[in-house]
């Protein structure tokens, strides 16, 4: 059974303008406890939710009465995770992390959990889950679980063709249009920034069809208001190189974002 409990320690987003982003408990926390506590050692995600809570705040600092932010909702998705809401709730809390929600839901009824919150983009370290929720119509994203992104001021998000899960296999036309919405809004928050100080850095990479399909790719993400600041053509190459020096937040395949049109 899903059960969503509100964390008063935040100052709640409009429900109504506010972009919901889920993450799970296993991206943003390890399973083992610190020495001698009920506190969960850190995980894979903890530097992106921490640098969704700088965006809000660079935002915020721009007009105080913005309205059009990251709501960040941790979600469980195993059983013997629900059953630790209050190490999760404390965890949170110790690490200092600004968590509107907490969704407690097992294996099988986290897209319901998803669904709910009226969720806008899924992230996740586990392959079938992303997959699944894209079936079920809410955007995700895989965590890459071999590197950790490096405190930022900025959220660095790769645009990428080939990116580590093939999501264009699974998706609806309602993830698709979710995508399309959730991209639209990436974009209006980049446009209430100038060039050189925007919290949000955008890079699209393309791995083949040389600068015409690149060229086509950047015109879909402009047609959603989405305006890149970096422009790779890989030409076949691989992706790694590229991404050990980008190191982004995460990556949206084309599954996701829909270059392919």
């Amino acid at each position: 059974m899903v059960s969503t409990v509100t964390n008063t320690d935040v100052k709640q987003k409009d429900v109504d303008q506010a972009v919901v982003v889920a993450v799970t408990f296993a991206a943003v926390f390890e399973p083992e406890t610190e020495d001698g506590s009920s506190i969960y050692r850190f995980g894979v995600a903890l530097p992106l939710v921490q640098v969704l809570q700088r965006v809000n705040e660079r935002l915020l600092e721009k007009n105080p009465a913005e309205h059009q932010l990251f709501d960040v909702i941790l979600i469980t998705t195993e059983s013997w995770q629900q059953q630790q809401n209050s190490s999760i709730i404390n965890s949170t809390r110790h690490h200092g992390l600004e968590v509107g929600r907490f969704c407690f839901s097992t294996e099988e009824d986290y897209i319901e959990g998803l669904m709910q919150n009226n969720v806008q983009l899924f992230l996740t370290t586990d392959g079938n889950e992303a997959l699944q929720a894209t079936q079920q119509g809410v955007p995700s994203a895989l965590l890459d679980t071999n590197w950790v992104s490096c405190p930022s001021e900025q959220l660095r998000v790769l645009f990428c063709e080939k990116a580590i899960i093939q999501l264009n296999m699974g998706s609806t036309e309602a993830s698709k249009k979710s995508a399309q919405n959730f991209l639209a809004h990436l974009g209006q928050m980049k446009q209430k920034f100038g060039v050189f100080d925007s919290p949000l850095c955008f890079t699209l990479v393309t791995s083949h069809g040389g600068k015409d399909n690149c060229c086509c790719a950047l015109k879909s993400l402009r047609s959603l208001g989405v305006s890149v600041d970096e422009a790779y053509c890989l030409g076949g190459a691989p992706h790694g190189p590229i991404l050990s020096l980008l190191r982004p937040h995460f990556l949206l395949s084309d599954g996701f974002s829909l270059l392919e049109g």
